[in-house]
């Protein structure tokens, strides 16, 4: 017999570190926000950026300067998948598209995920890669 995951919440900090002003504690995103938050931290982390897991995070940041292309699309879509499905086991990967913006010089991201152990429908992160300075 398969086991079954069983409902749960998920919880992580806020990113600015506020404080709850009731009670002290630090603020919390719950659920969708916090499994969000935690696949673009994944996209945005360079592989050897964490010291006790070298292998975690994704190489998109060094393919931005790549020219906008098909075969530069793909290879980012491919990375994003990639790390998606070896770092984030509380969600089933839908689909990843990259679609280039010619004009802004930018890459259009859209992630479309199922979260496990929640019951929410089908989740679409969207961002826009870009060559920062």
């Amino acid at each position: 017999m398969p086991l079954e995951r069983v409902s749960q919440a998920f919880k992580d900090t806020g990113t600015t570190f506020q404080h709850n002003p009731l009670n002290g504690d630090l603020l919390v995103v719950k659920n969708a926000t916090a499994i969000a938050r935690s696949l673009k931290n994944l996209i945005f982390t360079h592989p050897s950026e964490r010291f006790f897991n070298p292998n975690l995070g994704s190489g998109v940041s060094r393919l931005v300067f790549e020219p906008l292309d098909t075969l530069s699309t793909d290879v980012v879509e491919d990375e994003i998948k990639r790390t998606i499905e070896n770092f984030e086991p509380r969600v089933t990967l839908l689909s990843v598209r990259a679609k280039p913006d010619f004009d802004n010089n930018e890459l259009n991201i859209t992630i479309k995920y199922r979260i496990i152990g929640i019951d929410v429908p089908a989740q679409e992160l969207a961002f826009a890669l870009q060559q920062s300075r």
